[in-house]
C-alpha cells in the first residue's frame, strides 16, 4: 500500500486528537470534571469507546482516560527509515481519531444542546432541524431489527458532497432502491451531501433511510457507534471484547464509506478507522488506493469511481448481495421509502385517516373466480381528482392457489401496509378498517393512479408468496356506499379470525414453530412460537410461522414437535428442548415457555418488550422498546437488551411481544399476569382493552389500574406504596423468588 495514504491518515489522527485535547481542556475549565457526558436517550455510554475498551465515559473526568489512550495509539510519523508495514499504524491512527471524535461530539451536546435535534414522527410537523446526531434507543432498536431481518442489507456512510444536487439525488435514490441506509457526515467546500439532497427536494431522515448525522467529519462516529451498539445489543458482545466486536462488524454489518470530494488528512484518518470495522472506502477522486486484502473483505480503498457507478462499485467492493424488486410503476419502489412522509404542503389526495373510511380485506377464492393480475377500480379514480381531494377507499384482494388456506388470509392482508408504503411518494398508516393513505404531489407528477396500488399488490404478493399463490386480483372501491359494504363484511371477517387464533391452546397443538431469523445477529438465539406464546419480536404468531413454513419449507420457521410435556406449569417440552439444542449450536439445552424466573426462553435484541423480576414488590415489570426512560429494575430498555439479549437465557428476565402480555400462558409458571406491577403508561394504554378483558378473566377487572407506571415512580420503593394502596394481587401471592 502507499506510504502517502498511511502518512495522511496518521497526520489526520494527530490533528484530530490534538484538537480534541484542546476542546476537552476548555470544557474541563468551563464545566468541571463532574459535568455529565452522554449521547442523550442512548445506552452504552460513548459506544465506540465502551464497546472496544470497556471504559464507561459518564463525565468529563472519565473521558480523560480514553483520550489519553487515543494519544498513545498514535504511531510515529512515517519517516524515510520507518520500515514497519503501513497498515498497522494506519489502523491505529484511525482508531485514535474515532475515540477522540466521540469525546468531541459528547462535549458538543454539552456546549450546544440544541445542535442535534430528533426528527418528529408527525407527518405534518417539521422542527426545522437538519442534524440528528446519535440515534436514540427507540430508533436504534427499530432500525437495528431491519439489519437483522435483511430488510436493510447494509449502509453507506457518505462523507463530503457530490458535484451538484442532481448527482447527490441520483446516488441517494440508487441506494434507497437497493434498500440500503445512507449515513451522512462532513462537508465539502462549505456544503454537505445532506444539504444537496434538500436542495433537490429529497426527503431526509430515518424514515427514508437518508440519515443526516452531522455537518462535520466527527459525526462519522455516530454511524460506527450505531454499528457497535447493534453488536452489543443484538449480538450479545460484551463491552471491551474488541476482537469479537470488530469481527462481528466485518462479518455481519455490511457497510462502506463513500468519500465525495477531495480527501483531507482528517477524512483519511476516519477512513482508516472504518477499515478496522472491515468497512472499505470508495472515493470519486484520485487518492492513493489500498487494494490488497487484510482487514476488509476485498479492497480497502478504491479511487476514481465515476458517480454513476458509485453504488454498484461500492456494493461490489463490500461483497454485499442485494436483491432489488422490480415493479412496473412509474414511481421508485422499495423498503427505503416505507417511512417516507407525505406532509400537508406536499399532499395531493388522501384516503382514510378519520377523514373518510379506508378498509382492507384479503379473501381466498376459487381459482376460476378471478383473473390473475386484474385490477378493477370501481368509482372515481385519482386522475379525475383535484389537489386536496379526499376519497373513501376499499382495497379488496382476492387470492387463489392450490396451497392457499383460509388461515393465510390475515398474513397476506397484513402485507398491504408495507407493500403500499414502499411506493415513493405514497404514505400508508394503519391496517384493517383504520387505514390511511396519502399520495404526494411528486407521485402524481410521475403519473400515479389507483391501479398502481393493485399492480404493486399483485407483483409483490406473487414474488413473496409464490409458494401458495397462483392468482391475485385486486378491486379498489372509491364510492362511499361500496366502501361501507366492504367495511361491514371485513369487520365480520376480522372477528372470526381473532376468535380462531384466540381459541387455540398449547395443550391442543402438537406442532410448534421455530424462528431463527435473528440468528444473523444472535447466533445462539432460538425462538419457538406456540399458539399461546407469540414470537418475542411481535411480528410472528403461530399462524404466521405456519404460513411462512408453507411458503419456504427450508426457511427460518420450521415445525417443532412439542413432544413429551416435561413441566406443564413452566412450559417445558422434550421435543422443543431437542430442537433448541441443535438449532442453538449446542449452546442451550432447554428452556421454559411460561417463566422468567426459571430457565426462561432465550432473548435477542429484536424483542418488543423485556420483563424483569421486582423482588421487593413480589412481582414483575415489563418495558417496551419505544420507552426510553428508566425503569424500576434500574435499567433502561437498551441496557436490558444488551444485558439479556444476544441469545442468552437469563433467569429473572425474558423478552416477549406486546401481545404476549395478555395471552393466557404469559409467565404462568410465576403466577401469570397478576404478577405485573409496572409498565410504561404508553404501553398500558396501547393494550388497555386487552388488559381489561384479561383482568376480568382472572377475577381482577380493574387490574390495569392497579399496575403502576412512570407517573407513579421509577424505583421499587416509589411504586410499592401505590401497589399497597391499590391492593395489587401480587403482594399477597407466594414469594416470586
Amino acid at each position: 500500500m502507499s506510504k502517502l495514504v498511511a502518512f495522511a491518515a496518521i497526520q489526520g489522527g494527530y490533528n484530530i486528537v490534538s484538537k480534541a485535547e484542546g476542546i476537552y481542556k476548555r470544557a474541563l475549565e468551563t464545566y468541571g470534571g463532574s459535568q455529565k457526558l452522554e449521547f442523550p436517550n442512548t445506552a452504552y455510554y460513548l459506544p465506540i469507546i465502551y464497546s472496544l475498551t470497556g471504559i464507561k465515559v459518564t463525565d468529563l473526568d472519565s473521558a480523560k482516560k480514553p483520550l489519553e489512550f487515543a494519544r498513545r495509539l498514535l504511531p510515529p510519523h512515517i519517516k524515510k527509515d520507518y520500515h514497519l508495514p503501513y497498515l498497522g499504524p494506519l489502523l491505529d491512527a484511525g482508531m485514535a481519531a474515532l475515540f477522540a471524535e466521540e469525546i468531541v461530539e459528547a462535549i458538543r451536546y454539552v456546549e450546544d444542546p440544541d445542535f442535534y435535534q430528533p426528527e418528529l414522527e408527525d407527518p405534518d410537523v417539521d422542527n426545522g432541524k437538519i442534524w440528528l446526531g446519535a440515534a436514540d434507543d427507540a430508533i436504534m432498536r427499530k432500525r437495528g431489527v431491519e439489519f437483522v431481518d435483511g430488510t436493510a442489507p447494509g449502509f453507506a456512510a457518505i462523507v463530503g458532497a457530490a458535484p451538484d444536487a442532481a448527482t447527490a439525488k441520483l446516488i441517494a435514490e440508487e441506494y434507497q432502491q437497493k434498500n440500503l441506509y445512507v449515513f451522512m457526515a462532513a462537508n465539502q467546500s462549505g456544503t454537505t451531501f445532506t444539504e444537496q439532497l434538500l436542495e433537490a427536494d429529497v426527503q431526509i431522515g430515518w424514515n427514508t433511510r437518508l440519515v443526516p448525522f452531522g455537518p462535520d467529519i466527527s459525526a462519522a462516529v455516530f454511524a460506527l457507534g450505531f454499528a457497535n451498539r447493534a453488536g452489543m445489543s443484538f449480538g450479545g458482545i460484551q463491552p471491551g471484547d474488541y476482537k469479537k466486536q470488530l469481527k462481528y462488524q466485518k462479518d455481519r454489518i455490511f457497510a462502506f464509506v463513500n468519500a465525495l470530494g477531495d480527501v483531507n488528512a482528517e477524512w483519511a484518518a476516519n477512513a482508516a478507522g472504518a477499515i478496522n470495522w472491515g468497512f472499505p472506502t470508495i472515493a470519486d477522486t484520485d487518492i492513493p488506493e489500498v487494494l490488497p486484502t487484510g482487514v476488509c473483505t476485498y479492497e480497502h480503498v478504491v479511487a476514481n469511481v465515476p458517480h454513476e457507478q458509485m453504488t454498484s462499485k461500492s456494493i461490489e467492493v463490500r461483497g454485499l448481495k442485494v436483491t432489488v424488486s422490480k415493479v412496473d410503476i412509474p414511481m421508485a419502489y422499495g423498503p427505503a421509502f416505507e417511512g417516507e412522509r407525505v406532509r400537508k404542503d406536499d399532499l395531493f389526495i388522501e384516503m382514510g385517516g378519520g377523514k373518510t373510511q379506508c378498509t382492507e380485506l384479503c379473501k381466498m377464492t376459487d381459482m376460476n373466480a378471478i383473473e390473475d393480475g386484474k385490477v378493477i377500480v370501481v368509482g372515481p379514480n385519482v386522475k379525475d381528482a383535484k389537489k386536496g381531494d379526499k376519497f373513501p377507499l376499499g382495497i379488496y384482494v382476492e387470492v387463489a392457489g392450490r396451497e392457499m388456506q383460509a388461515d393465510f388470509e390475515p398474513i397476506l392482508e397484513r402485507q398491504i401496509h408495507h407493500l403500499i408504503n414502499y411506493i415513493q411518494g405514497v404514505m400508508h398508516i394503519g391496517q384493517r378498517d383504520i387505514s390511511w393513505i396519502r399520495v404526494g404531489d411528486g407521485a402524481m407528477e410521475k403519473g400515479f393512479t389507483l391501479e398502481h396500488l393493485g399492480v404493486v399488490l399483485h407483483a409483490k404478493l406473487h414474488q413473496d408468496f409464490g409458494g401458495i399463490l397462483d392468482k391475485v386480483q385486486v378491486t379498489l372501491y372509491t364510492k362511499e356506499k361500496d366502501v361501507d359494504e366492504l367495511t361491514k363484511r371485513a369487520r365480520a371477517e376480522y372477528k372470526i379470525r381473532d376468535e380462531r387464533i384466540e381459541n387455540m391452546t398449547d395443550e391442543t397443538t402438537d406442532i410448534f414453530y421455530s424462528c431463527t431469523l435473528c440468528q444473523s445477529f444472535a447466533p445462539s438465539h432460538v425462538c419457538v412460537v406456540s399458539p399461546e406464546r407469540t414470537g418475542l419480536c411481535g411480528a410472528y404468531n403461530w399462524m404466521d410461522c405456519k404460513a411462512s413454513n408453507q411458503i419456504n419449507p427450508t426457511g427460518p420457521n420450521q415445525p417443532v414437535e412439542k413432544g413429551e410435556v416435561l413441566d406443564p406449569k413452566l412450559g417445558q417440552f422434550k421435543g422443543v428442548n431437542d430442537f433448541v439444542f441443535k438449532a442453538s449450536r449446542q449452546t442451550i439445552d432447554h428452556y421454559n415457555f411460561y417463566s422468567l424466573v426459571y430457565d426462561p426462553m432465550t432473548t435477542c435484541g429484536c424483542c418488543e418488550c423485556i420483563a424483569a423480576v421486582l423482588p421487593a414488590c413480589n412481582g414483575v415489570m415489563t418495558v417496551h422498546r419505544d420507552y426510553t426512560g428508566m425503569t424500576p429494575c434500574g435499567m433502561k430498555f437498551s441496557t436490558l437488551a444488551g444485558t439479556v439479549g444476544g441469545g442468552a437465557s437469563t433467569p429473572g428476565f425474558v423478552g416477549h411481544s406486546k401481545y404476549n402480555i395478555t395471552q393466557r400462558k404469559f409467565i404462568l409458571g410465576d403466577g401469570g399476569l397478576l404478577r405485573m406491577v409496572w409498565m410504561p403508561k404508553s404501553l398500558k394504554e396501547e393494550i388497555r382493552e386487552r388488559l381489561l378483558k384479561r383482568g376480568e378473566e382472572l377475577g381482577v377487572p380493574d387490574l390495569v389500574d392497579r399496575i403502576a407506571d412512570e407517573t407513579v415512580g421509577l424505583t421499587e420503593d416509589e411504586i410499592l406504596p401505590f401497589l399497597q394502596e391499590k391492593k395489587h394481587p401480587a403482594l399477597t401471592m407466594d414469594p416470586i423468588m
